[in-house]
């Protein structure tokens, strides 16, 4: 090396002449440069003066020594990045290669059965005496393909049995994989490349639901088979997966018997559970293979005994096809092929169990992506602040999402029990006393307490429409003091102290300031991030100084900035203490959104429902070609619990507090929701566009020469001889204080009929939500006294100046202003028309 070194380095020059090293001169520059790839001319100096076999060189010689040498490091990191990069191209081509064969070959088999029929068809109506015979044929035909022939019952106990089964499954699995068993269409925006998740694909005309995804990852096959075997690591909805049972065959393969129980993903379902064969070899190629898929009265084999609080669900032949690359790395070719049972739910969350999209994302994406994760993490190419393990980061994910499924499903066999309702059932209180809950050694601590009485959970699911579930879960993460208390907060983070706080008291809502986010670590391709939340304490009163410290949660977001189909978005959180030990106990509390799916994937039918929706009219004009209608009409399952410590002779007040801290959550929750859904005449969160009915230029006139005429002075800057057909309208509609117009009439049925942009804000409404505002919900109690005070005044003087006030958003928010001018709107018969405000200086409490 230090010969080779030699001679490129005899070839650099100065601005005068050649410079040639030594073998020994190269060595020593080469033990500086590790050190000090770019030292100061200080440093070369004394680098000439401490190495005296470098004294007969310049220091000028020396800095350029070290930018070729640094020009060469560059470029040797360089074409090691490319040849990486060209290895993947090279391995997702012939990926692409692959996958195009198989779709010619089902291009091929759809020609075939396209023929067969036409063939069959002509033969029915050309003899109709053979009408019978023919249709028994096809009938025939299609039973052997749909219902093959029943296996004859198999000795669970015989080796040789479960060998067959397995044999099964992998001919099975491997036609799926790479073949034309399923007809397989690709996902929307999952577009292959070198850096992409790969191709993702889902089912469609199939029994169950099924997913498929190929990719490239930089890890070799057989630890790729031992990261996908191990399920509860990487999905998230598997509570535990039990070995049965082991048994090597004669190839080298492994056959095993698992029992897998599954998380329900809202309060609204019931869990599933499966008894699967696992069968893991080798192929000939090369190629691993692990194929799986459940053991029924169909297939033979043992099927284990029902289990109580789940549903027993199926798993057709699935797995994983793991084929070595040149060059290192795998090819990974993943199917996920599953009947849940979808009849055994209520018919509006049968698109959970019945959307391929869904199951793509929940179980097929998020392997592969594992799987990249760990291939990232042990390259180095992953960088996490703090000082902790990439393992450690994912271990607190877990454990937040687990936590969350268990308080979500509140299973017996882990000691919850529910408790008797106040009398309304929309939120759901279980209790756990078991010491099991409290892993951790505080709470370990805790439960020991004599009067520690457990974890109480309080529940509840509701179903939203036209919310996007990224778009709902982002604002709930970057808007916490909409919804949350703080003195419920406070009464959580008090829980993990030695001595808890017995019962939270009433304290003010809402925070002193703004929580800070804190990021942690966050997935390869940003699904999932994973964060601190501080949030600063203050005292409210003097017995409060203890609670007035900066109190920790530790947040896991996901799915917030993903738009793909079927993509659950969530915000979970556990509150802890400033020493974030690894082991620290969590008692994890959040949110879970699921989009509600069709389980047809054809998009022609929703568009076609959609086609009177596009021909709308509203103040925006006709809606644009661009826009996606779908938007408008997906529904979703939101799931909220939050769980609490509480002692023994204080359990009945904590539920009573968590039942209405709940209650008051989803009410924020639904106003969100109502005022960031899509509408189908534009969405009030951005700019509004201009009013273009010929009535709302009238209106503008009307109200800009009414408040001349009665106050005197003019609210628009209007140049009379410039003026246009819209001028008054645009200078109104971008007035700076909020202008409204309601009805004349001072009782419940006064409506608005008209506001600017400036009042839609202040209001957080749509124009076209605006006729539902009444007056008498804006104005508060002082106000409305106001208001009625001036009423006669305004209507025999034309005009009044209204004090200092709070009105009160649609949304539920108090807004400040500093004044209100209130004066009749005259047409143009002189008659009054309607009242309008002007709220000046106007701001969100």
């Amino acid at each position: 090396m230090a010969l080779l070194m030699h001679k490129e380095c005899n070839k650099q020059m100065d601005s005068s002449k050649y410079v040639r090293y030594t073998p020994e001169q190269v060595e020593t520059l080469e033990r500086v440069y590790s050190e000090c790839p770019k030292p100061s001319s200080m440093r070369r100096q004394q680098i000439i003066r401490e190495c005296p076999i470098l004294s007969n060189i310049e220091a000028k010689q020396i800095k350029v020594w070290f930018q070729n040498r640094r020009c060469r490091e560059k470029q040797r990191k360089e074409a090691s990045r490319l040849q990486t990069v060209n290895r993947k191209l090279t391995a997702m081509n012939k990926l692409l290669m692959e996958e195009n064969d198989r779709l010619q070959k089902q291009v091929s088999q759809l020609v075939y059965d396209n023929g067969y029929m036409r063939t069959q068809l002509h033969t029915v109506s050309a003899a109709a005496t053979t009408d019978a015979s023919c249709e028994s044929v096809v009938l025939s035909d299609q039973h052997q393909q749909q219902n093959p022939t029943p296996h004859l019952q198999r000795d669970a106990n015989n080796p040789a049995s479960l060998l067959a089964i397995a044999e099964e499954t992998l001919a099975e699995f491997l036609s799926k994989a790479t073949g034309t068993a399923v007809n397989w269409v690709q996902m929307i925006g999952m577009k292959p490349g070198p850096d992409s998740i790969g191709i993702v694909a889902v089912s469609r005309n199939c029994s169950g639901v099924a997913a498929r995804a190929c990719g490239l990852v930089s890890l070799e096959p057989t630890k790729v088979a031992e990261i996908l075997k191990d399920r509860p690591s990487w999905f998230r909805d598997c509570r535990c997966l039990d070995v049965l049972s082991a048994i090597p065959t004669e190839n080298g393969g492994m056959i095993e018997l698992l029992y897998m129980q599954t998380y329900a993903p809202t309060t609204l379902a019931v869990a599933r559970d499966f008894q699967t064969l696992r069968y893991t070899t080798n192929l000939q190629d090369g190629s691993l293979v692990v194929c799986e898929r459940s053991l029924t009265s169909s297939t033979g084999g043992p099927t284990g005994p029902p289990a109580s609080c789940f549903v027993r669900a199926e798993m057709l032949p699935s797995g994983y096809l793991i084929r070595p690359c040149d060059g290192g790395g795998s090819i990974i070719h993943i199917v996920d092929h599953i009947d849940l049972d979808a009849w055994s739910v209520p018919e509006v969350l049968r698109p959970l169990y019945e959307s391929s999209k869904i199951l793509a994302q929940k179980m097929t994406v998020a392997a592969l992506r594992h799987v990249r994760q760990i291939a990232q993490e042990t390259s180095g190419e992953i960088q996490y602040s703090g000082g902790r393990q990439p393992a450690v980061l994912r271990t607190f994910s877990q454990r937040l999402c687990r936590g969350f499924n268990d308080a979500i499903n509140g299973f017996m066999d882990d000691g919850w029990s529910v408790m008797g309702s106040d009398g309304v059932e929309d939120v759901t209180i279980a209790i756990n006393s078991s010491p099991s809950k409290f892993p951790g050694s505080q709470y370990n601590t805790l439960s020991v307490l004599p009067s520690f009485g457990g974890v109480l959970c309080a529940k509840a699911s509701m179903l939203l429409q036209n919310v996007p579930p990224a778009v709902l879960v982002r604002f709930l993460r970057e808007h916490r003091p909409e919804w949350a208390d703080y003195g419920i907060d406070a009464y959580s983070a008090a829980c993990l102290k030695a001595s808890p706080y017995a019962f939270p008291c009433a304290r003010p809502s809402g925070f002193p300031s703004s929580p800070v986010i804190l990021p942690l670590a966050h997935t390869v391709e940003h699904e999932e991030s994973l964060e601190v939340v501080r949030l600063e304490g203050h005292a409210f009163s003097p017995e409060d100084v203890a609670m007035s410290q900066d109190m920790y949660l530790l947040q896991l977001c996901s799915g917030v900035d993903d738009n793909a189909a079927g993509v659950c978005a969530q915000l979970v959180f556990a509150p802890i203490d400033e020493s974030f030990a690894d082991e620290a106990p969590l008692l994890p509390s959040g949110f879970r959104v699921i989009p509600l799916d069709p389980k047809s994937d054809d998009p022609s039918v929703t568009r076609t429902l959609d086609l009177a929706s596009t021909l709308e009219v509203g103040r925006g004009g006709v809606r644009r070609a661009d826009e996606d209608s779908n938007s408008y009409n997906h529904r979703s399952v939101l799931t909220i619990a939050f769980q609490f410590t509480f002692e023994s002779h204080f359990r009945d007040n904590v539920a009573a507090m968590a039942r209405q801290y709940v209650r008051s959550v989803v009410g924020s929750v639904q106003r969100v929701a109502m005022a960031i859904a899509p509408s189908p005449l534009g969405s009030h969160l951005g700019p509004k566009p201009l009013p273009a009915s010929p009535e709302a230029h009238t209106l503008a006139q009307w109200i800009s020469r009414s408040y001349r005429i009665h106050t005197g002075g003019e609210l628009l800057r209007v140049d009379s001889t410039q003026m246009g057909d819209n001028t008054v309208l645009k200078q109104l509609w971008h007035h700076s204080d909020a202008i409204l117009c309601c009805s004349v009439k001072l009782n419940a049925s006064a409506v608005f009929t008209f506001a600017n942009q400036a009042g839609l804000d202040m209001l957080e409404t749509t124009f076209v939500a605006l006729q539902d505002i009444m007056l008498d919900k804006v104005l508060d109690e002082a106000g409305r006294r106001i208001l009625l005070s001036e009423f006669s005044k305004i209507m025999q003087q034309g005009f009044a100046y209204l004090p200092t006030g709070i009105c009160v958003s649609s949304m539920g928010r108090p807004v400040s202003y500093d004044q209100a001018v209130a004066w009749k709107v005259l047409d143009d018969n002189d008659s009054n028309h309607c009242l309008a405000f002007m709220f000046t200086n106007w701001s969100f409490v």
